[in-house]
């Protein structure tokens, strides 16, 4: 599928996240579902299905939801097992003549209602073939609730349940690779992507996403000031340099076809990546350098594991 991306014509668009939620300033997840929502076509309708979370937590406070859509707020564990569900009893519902148009539907998880405690739904619902998204906005915690370790969590990373110590260096244990968890379900598009510069590779694969046939997953870095540790007002710089240091390296897979979306033109060191946050400020202590070590070198492992999965 080829689309092109006109910035004026995206702007334009009425946004479909309203002003005025309660997402904490300096904070990835808003930018990521206003810009994932962004992508649909005016004329489409969606029913956005929301696990227990930050975003959640923050957009919707009954009888009030920040949505411009249909929304629907489901627990922690089965967040898609609603939205196939729905997207199910539509299709019953159209193949009877008693709904039309085009409805999309498209759920939205943290790292902890996705890589961890949703994810016997999500795995459920993409091997059920449902036409769907899935989003996940991986702020790499379980931020709503005290900032506790996910398995999306870095190694090394501090939280309040992996905390730093003389006995514990933060997380023991490496991040999760739900991305390629999800390749591996066979599904015709999976793609891993950021809020950054021009927003044009975040809306690109996310029209890609809502508007190819069956089921289709987003994994987007979200960043939190609050357990990240970095001042609001650097959220995009943290972003450039997760993108630029192949921490979070831009891709693709569709229909099996693995593609690099975006290649630094110099690779930035991970240390700067680092450096930019107080949860890992423990590992440029000194004696901790083998910690720096070890992440770099983790990095460029799957750095060149992915140029080779793309060919290049």
């Amino acid at each position: 599928m080829s689309i092109r991306y006109n910035q004026k014509r995206e702007a334009e668009k009425q946004p479909r996240l309203t002003g005025g939620h309660r997402m904490c300033a300096g904070c990835g997840a808003g930018i990521v579902v206003s810009g994932v929502l962004r992508a649909l076509e005016p004329e489409d309708r969606a029913v956005v299905v929301n696990a227990t979370g930050c975003v959640e937590v923050s957009t919707f406070m009954y009888p009030y939801t920040a949505y411009m859509d249909s929304f629907i707020h489901s627990a922690f564990e089965n967040a898609a097992a609603t939205c196939s569900g729905v997207e199910a009893a539509y299709n019953a519902l159209k193949r009877r003549g008693k709904v039309d148009g085009t409805v999309k539907f498209i759920t939205f998880g943290g790292d902890g209602g996705t890589y961890d405690i949703g994810f016997q739904s999500l795995s459920g619902a993409m091997e059920r073939g449902h036409d769907m998204v899935y989003v996940c906005y991986d702020n790499e915690a379980y931020m709503n609730t005290g900032v506790q370790r996910s398995s999306s969590t870095p190694r090394f990373s501090r939280t309040t349940t992996s905390p730093v110590g003389s006995v514990q260096p933060g997380k023991r244990q490496q991040k999760k690779d739900l991305t390629e968890i999800l390749v591996a379900h066979n599904i015709p598009y999976v793609a891993q992507t950021a809020p950054i510069g021009n927003f044009r590779d975040l809306h690109l694969k996310s029209h890609k996403a809502i508007y190819t046939a069956g089921p289709c997953f987003l994994n987007i870095l979200a960043p939190c000031p609050r357990g990240w540790d970095y001042p609001a007002a650097k959220l995009a710089d943290i972003i450039k340099l997760a993108v630029d240091s192949c921490v979070w390296p831009l891709f693709e897979v569709e229909e099996g076809q693995w593609r690099v979306t975006y290649t630094p033109k110099k690779k930035l060191p991970v240390e700067d990546y680092l450096r930019s946050q107080g949860r890992f400020r423990h590992m440029f202590q000194p004696g901790n350098e083998w910690m720096i070590e070890e992440a770099q070198q983790q990095i460029d492992q799957k750095w060149e594991r992915l140029l080779e999965r793309a060919g290049g």
